[in-house]
């Protein structure tokens, strides 16, 4: 028992933080766009990044860090793109206006005034949370490294404190997924988006910038 509590609580406390992850499952959450399948992605790939560090991949990227290398660059790319197209979002005021009784996507004018929004398809969605989780190398230094390396030294227990690792990573993103509809009703007017949209793209770019500082310096 205490190596799954030691596991959901290192797990909780690399997962609970500001990261392109958790801003993107935050947005479709605040959207309630296609949530269950941006839970069910998080919570999955987290899993098999434990799995594979308390297997021991972790000890082959510890041997291979230019691994590392080629992911921050990749991860940094895309989370630019995903920043300027927030900050594109924000400054020409696009998907916005929540409806909180209907999914949102793109807006679009009703007959009463109000904007209202449709579906994104779920393609473009799948595809950028994996992105934004299997190409942040953080991912790899968090989840695979550090998780792998403690859980090895819990011994034959080591699968308990994978166990309560992975718990904790379902436990956050259906929290975070699901709760954040809440929000909603502060996310009613085009305005609030924009400063929505606007904050991710700080976050993002921000995110992209911290990735190579290291490699360049």
């Amino acid at each position: 028992m205490l190596s799954v509590l030691s596991g959901l609580g290192l797990g909780l406390s690399l997962i609970v933080a500001i990261g392109a992850q958790n801003v993107f499952v935050l947005r479709q959450g605040i959207r309630r766009e296609h949530v269950l399948a941006v839970v069910v992605i998080c919570a999955l790939s987290d899993a098999a990044l434990i799995i594979a560090g308390v297997a021991g991949l972790g000890f082959v990227i510890a041997a291979a860090p230019w691994l590392v290398v080629v992911a921050r660059w990749a991860g940094a790319l895309f989370l630019l793109t995903y920043g300027l197209l927030a900050a594109r979002r924000a400054w020409r005021g696009e998907g916005q206006a929540l409806d909180a009784s209907e999914p949102a996507g793109e807006t679009v004018p009703s007959a009463g005034g109000t904007a209202t929004a449709t579906r994104t398809a779920l393609a473009p969605v799948v595809l950028t949370v994996l992105a934004l989780t299997w190409l942040n190398p953080h991912v790899y230094l968090d989840t695979v490294l550090m998780l792998g390396s403690i859980a090895a030294t819990h011994g034959e227990e080591r699968w308990l404190f994978a166990a309560g690792a992975v718990t904790a990573s379902i436990l956050w993103f259906t929290a975070l997924g699901f709760g954040a509809r809440h929000l909603g009703r502060w996310l009613r007017t085009p305005r609030s988006w924009r400063i929505l949209d606007a904050l991710i793209a700080v976050v993002m770019i921000a995110l992209a910038v911290s990735l190579v500082l290291p490699v360049l310096g």
